[in-house]
C-alpha cells in the first residue's frame, strides 16, 4: 500500500511538470502573431499536441450550405462567455478550393429559435471573400453519455465538425476546425472572440494528499505492529 501510494504521489508531481509545460507552450501560442495557415499537404501532420490553439490568418469565403450549432453550457477557454448558448459552425472555402470548418462565434442563450440563428449566420454569408484570424482546434469524439445531435435543429453537442460535414452536405473538409477571434459582424453575433486557455493545476495538493497517506499508514502500521508485540512478565 505505501508502494502504490508514493507512485500515485510520484505520478502526480510527474503529470504537474507536464502541464507547466502545456500552460506554457499554449501561453506562447495564444500571445503569438497569427502566421498562414499551413498549406492542405500538411494538414494530415498537425497534431493537437503540437499545433493546437496556434494562431492563423487566411482569406476565404463562407460556403452557402447549411450552418450547424453546438450548445454549449459555457467555455473554459472564452472568460467573456458564461452562460449557455450555442457555437455556430458554419464551412469556408479557401482560394484553393479546400474546404475549412469555422467557428463563426457565440450565440446566446436567447436567440436559440432556428430562424434567429439562421439570420444571425447569413449576414456573414457575401459570396466574397473576408480574411479570417483565429486558433487551430481539432474536433471532439462524442462521449457515451453525450446526447445525440438533433438533425432537424441542425444541433450537435460535441465539436465534432467533422460529422457535422458529412451530415450537412459540407463535403470533405480540413481535419481541424478554426475558432474564429476576427473578424466581429457588425450586430456582435455570432461573437467570435480571442481565446485564453486557463487549465487547472491541482497536482501538487493531489501528490501532498498521496505521500500524506502513504506516510499515515507507515504511522498506522507502526502502532498496529507495537501494538502486537509480547509483553514481557
Amino acid at each position: 500500500m505505501v508502494a502504490l501510494l508514493l507512485g500515485l504521489g510520484v505520478w502526480q508531481l510527474q503529470r504537474r511538470a507536464e502541464k507547466h509545460a502545456l500552460i506554457a507552450a499554449l501561453d506562447e501560442r495564444l500571445a503569438a502573431a497569427p502566421g498562414p495557415l499551413p498549406p492542405s499537404s500538411q494538414w494530415r501532420t498537425l497534431t493537437p499536441h503540437h499545433d493546437e490553439f496556434r494562431r492563423v490568418t487566411f482569406v476565404a469565403t463562407y460556403e452557402q450550405r447549411l450552418d450547424a450549432m453546438v450548445y454549449s453550457s459555457g467555455s473554459a477557454v472564452r472568460p467573456d462567455i458564461s452562460g449557455p448558448g450555442t457555437w455556430a459552425y458554419l464551412p469556408a472555402r479557401l482560394p484553393s478550393g479546400e474546404i475549412v470548418a469555422v467557428n463563426a462565434g457565440f450565440v446566446p442563450n436567447m436567440m436559440q429559435d432556428r430562424g434567429t440563428q439562421d439570420r444571425a449566420v447569413a449576414q456573414l454569408i457575401t459570396n466574397k471573400p473576408v480574411t479570417l484570424t483565429g486558433y487551430i482546434r481539432f474536433p471532439v469524439a462524442a462521449g457515451v453519455l453525450t446526447p445525440n445531435e438533433e438533425h432537424a435543429k441542425r444541433l450537435w453537442f460535441t465539436r465534432d465538425h467533422i460529422a457535422m460535414a458529412h451530415a450537412l452536405g459540407w463535403g470533405e473538409v480540413a481535419p481541424f476546425y478554426i475558432d474564429l477571434e476576427t473578424p466581429v459582424p457588425q450586430t456582435g453575433v455570432p461573437s467570435p472572440g480571442p481565446l485564453s486557455v486557463n487549465l487547472k493545476d491541482d497536482h501538487m495538493q493531489y501528490a501532498i494528499t498521496w505521500f500524506g497517506l502513504a506516510i499515515a499508514v507507515v504511522i498506522a502500521f507502526a502502532v498496529w505492529a507495537r501494538g502486537r508485540r509480547p509483553t514481557q512478565s
